[in-house]
């Protein structure tokens, strides 16, 4: 019987490449975006989630050693990770935890085992442009055929939007054993022989999202790449709309910051290597992960989670006349106060004159706060031992009445205020 609603919880990284003690949740939305520097592991974590499924119906099969070839310097002996994933069988439900691994020998478990679903990867290779991977130089000569399938005309009508260009008709072309599309455009007719990287890359990732069953899994590495930013945000649109029309999770890796304003509609993950630590943020802002990769740019550091956060330490230390001493960095979802505690401490940052403040609405008590801790700082040596005490001192709270968050706190007291008959001079 075969599997519905299946979906990826969270993947969680032992040791995988460069990859240590990382956990990333894929929940909420249908697309995840994933953001971090260069060489941190983005495309890692794309690389090990392309090869957890089996193929369900038309998905494509890829193996470890598509990713992880073993060579003289890796043999990848020892990585390990694991998924949670939801899916439902017939009236029944399950949520299960799937582990993989390498051992002397072998991945774990075998490729018949693994989960069923649906699971297409698009890597680097679909920017090169084809020209660049012909080898002939020699004409070439190809036979045209119209494509007639039930999607040509969504494809057609959304890469017109994406691009900014009248698509008329998709076409494929043939030339001995090898066969490739090509188009109609206001007139003119062209195969990919002629088409930009960012174009055929367009036409390649809607010809799988449309083609691909619901609920599948696509994995596309560096979305951004040779797209121009209007064309760039007007996909992630078309990509939104299709995931949610057919709940196809989409994840994708991208160092487009402009990402960003999506963050309504989408999962923002920025992954941040960190001494021997992958820390993942959740719908972060880049000031704060240009702070933990960058210098201490004022004596006085204070992190905060949104705009009234920021305004309140602003007019304390404006009061106070050291304001000019100070910087304040939004870090965004409250999860994020802790990873950037692990991150100053993993990177040997220095954090004498910092402080981190959360609201106080979500994690209220010192168990609550320990246990977030707990699970970004692990390890049982001494030097973790000694990071989990020293977060616990960069962490700090609003002093709130009980199950009151800081904006109805403070719109209370503004309210309670006495009316003058100058109360709007200045």
């Amino acid at each position: 019987m075969n599997r519905s609603q299946q979906r990826l919880k969270s993947l969680k990284i032992h040791d995988l490449k460069n990859i240590k003690n990382l956990n990333i949740s894929f929940e909420d939305k249908n697309v995840t975006a994933i953001l971090g520097p260069n060489g941190n592991g983005k495309s890692t974590i794309l690389h090990a989630l392309a090869c957890v499924y089996k193929p369900q119906d038309k998905g494509e099969n890829y193996r470890f050693s598509s990713f992880f070839l073993p060579s003289t310097d890796a043999l990848w002996n020892d990585s390990h990770f694991e998924i949670n994933h939801f899916y439902r069988q017939g009236t029944d439900t399950f949520t299960t935890d799937r582990k993989f691994q390498k051992t002397q020998i072998r991945w774990t478990p075998r490729y018949a085992n693994r989960p069923e679903r649906d699971c297409y990867f698009m890597g680097i290779d679909s920017c090169v442009p084809m020209i660049e991977k012909e080898t002939r130089h020699a004409r070439i000569n190809y036979d045209t055929e119209e494509i007639t399938v039930s999607t040509v005309n969504r494809i057609l009508e959304k890469a017109s939007y994406i691009l900014n260009k009248r698509y008329e008709t998709l076409n494929i072309h043939n030339s001995g054993n090898k066969s490739f599309i090509g188009v109609v455009s206001e007139g003119v007719r062209y195969s990919a022989i002629s088409m930009s990287a960012g174009e055929q890359k367009v036409f390649a990732i809607l010809e799988k999202l449309f083609n691909a069953n619901s609920y599948s899994l696509l994995l596309i590495d560096e979305l951004d790449l040779l797209l121009h930013d209007m064309a760039f945000k007007r996909l992630i649109n078309v990509i939104i709309e299709y995931s949610n029309n057919k709940n196809i999770q989409v994840i994708f890796t991208t160092h487009r910051e402009s990402v960003t304003e999506f963050e309504e509609k989408i999962n923002i993950r920025h992954i941040v290597k960190k001494g021997e630590n992958t820390l993942c943020f959740n719908e972060t802002k880049p000031a704060a992960i240009d702070r933990l990769t960058g210098e201490q740019s004022k004596p006085v550091e204070f992190f905060v989670e949104d705009d009234l956060s920021q305004a309140i330490i602003r007019k304390l230390s404006t009061d106070e006349k050291i304001g000019k001493y100070i910087s304040i960095t939004k870090y965004g979802a409250c999860i994020n106060a802790f990873s950037i505690a692990a991150g100053l401490l993993y990177g040997n940052s220095n954090y004498d004159k910092v402080k981190i403040v959360i609201d106080g609405d979500e994690y209220k008590t010192p168990s609550e706060i320990e246990t977030r801790i707990n699970s970004v700082i692990t390890g049982t040596d001494q030097t973790s031992l000694d990071y989990r005490e020293k977060a616990k001192e960069l962490i700090t709270m609003y002093n709130l009445p009980d199950n009151l968050r800081p904006e109805p706190y403070i719109h209370s007291i503004i309210k309670s205020m006495p009316e003058t008959d100058n109360q709007w001079n200045v």
